[in-house]
């Protein structure tokens, strides 16, 4: 356990009491995380009274089951996030509904099953080898961005596993533009809250339409080039990546491939949401690491004996280090909030709710209730170790989701994170640079608002790969 001599309370939003309608719409609009009160953080259900919409915030997990799982054919996604995901990922797996994503699940869920998973292994040690030979180069004491590295990381990694002929000339200028779209798609401004139709012209559009111009370049230069490779060679089986079943993929029902709009938003979901959503997990981890130098030596310790083992069943090894992970996710889960509307009336508890109405379920909030765990404010990876996780009740830590819709890439996202962070802290000091401001901010994802400014100094030991 823990040693409560020093206990970490990593920087997050203090919960107001109450807030007024104008409060919350600009807290709403500089950083949704700060608009949570005090009081969705101690009761199960909370009935918000708000002028716009009739809306429920859930965490209860019993209430989560049923929404998310039971009765889940009756809780499609809302509006506002429907609108939010629309920008060229309407048409993939994220977005679309019914029997069109049942057929997307199925055609895509083959290149997540365990054993493709774990197979993957040696690719993400080999991009966070790439990048430990990249800081080595820096020298002793080079300043970097956690943030911006682990995200770079990530897309190699991608590049390594799932569109194995790359990801564009730049992958930096595809990093960049990487951070714009998430910065100007994620945010929730007064008229999605108000239902305003999305024809109407909203700030920051300009930008995100020529971002979605550079997009679909990219992913059509992707498309071509592999087409080109498939058209000149036999050897089909030297492609089976996420991107040639893609392209292969028919409707069991129709025999019909999936349309260039489809295959576009599905490989713009998982470039986008398949590196944003671990990167982060990665920077805070490292950030919560730099603050908490027993579990920083405890990780350091158990790569140094995994990682000259084999590099099959690596992850599942690193038990302390997906331990790091896993406490990162619920302090700051990647997505923080989730919503669904009923299609038709409902009772949830105690509470009867309308058709068409706000649900609402954030990982956020539910990974702090002071209902549901000890010390929720303490970043403290003990709760994740095998002789302690059995006791956090099934539905309340979600952070990849729960049900039919549960993230379909949890597992490699997991196991790219554990390999990753092991292999970075094995190999060096990193330490956040003093009086940095570390603050995270919710646009879809929940990312550090200013970056994470490190400095990094090689370890002298060894390990696999170095």
């Amino acid at each position: 356990m823990l040693n409560r001599t020093f206990e970490y309370r990593p920087p997050a939003p203090e919960p107001p009491e109450r807030l007024g309608l104008l409060d919350l719409l600009a807290r709403m609009k500089r950083n949704p995380l700060e608009c949570w009160t005090a009081e969705v953080f101690r009761e199960p259900v909370v009935k918000p009274r708000l002028p716009f919409v009739d809306a429920l915030l859930i965490h209860d997990p019993s209430a989560i089951k049923y929404v998310l799982l039971d009765n889940a054919a009756n809780y499609r996604k809302d509006s506002i996030q429907r609108r939010i995901l629309s920008k060229g990922l309407a048409d993939g797996l994220l977005s679309v509904e019914g029997e069109r994503w049942e057929v997307q699940r199925r055609t895509l869920a083959p290149l997540f099953a365990r054993r493709t998973v774990v197979s993957f292994g040696r690719a993400m040690l080999k991009a966070a080898k790439r990048l430990s030979d990249s800081w080595r180069a820096l020298g002793p004491g080079a300043l970097i961005d956690a943030t911006a590295e682990m995200t770079s990381l990530t897309l190699s990694v991608l590049a390594l596993t799932i569109f194995s002929d790359g990801i564009g000339d730049d992958i930096e200028e595809f990093r960049a533009a990487m951070n714009d779209y998430f910065g100007a798609v994620g945010r929730i401004g007064v008229m999605d809250l108000f239902g305003v139709p999305d024809f109407v012209p909203r700030p920051g559009r300009t930008r995100l339409t020529r971002t979605m111009v550079y997009f679909e370049g990219v992913i059509d230069d992707i498309i071509e080039t592999r087409r080109h490779r498939l058209a000149c060679s036999a050897q089909e089986e030297d492609s089976k990546d996420l991107l040639a079943l893609l392209l292969g993929a028919l409707d069991p029902s129709t025999g019909k491939p999936m349309s260039l709009r489809e295959v576009r938003s599905n490989i713009l979901t998982f470039l986008s949401a398949g590196h944003e959503t671990t990167a982060n997990a990665l920077a805070w981890s490292l950030f919560l690491l730099s603050q908490a130098p027993e579990w920083s030596m405890r990780v350091q310790e158990e790569a140094g004996r995994e990682l000259s083992g084999p590099a099959e069943g690596l992850a599942d090894r690193l038990i302390v280090t997906r331990a790091v992970v896993e406490e990162a996710l619920r302090l700051y889960p990647s997505i923080a909030a989730l919503s669904r509307t009923p299609n038709e009336p409902d009772r949830i508890g105690s509470f009867d709710v309308r058709a068409g109405s706000l649900i609402v379920i954030a990982p956020y909030v539910l990974h702090r209730h002071e209902a549901l765990w000890d010390r929720p404010e303490v970043f403290d990876p003990s709760r994740f170790l095998p002789e302690a996780r059995t006791r956090i009740p099934r539905f309340a830590y979600l952070p990849f989701g729960v049900g039919p819709r549960t993230c379909i890439g949890s597992s490699f996202a997991l196991q790219e994170a554990t390999i990753v962070l092991a292999f970075l802290t094995h190999g060096f000091e990193i330490d956040l640079v003093p009086d940095a401001e570390v603050w995270p901010l919710q646009r879809i994802t929940l990312r550090p608002a200013h970056g994470l400014p490190m400095r990094i100094r090689p370890r002298n030991a060894a390990h696999r790969g170095e």
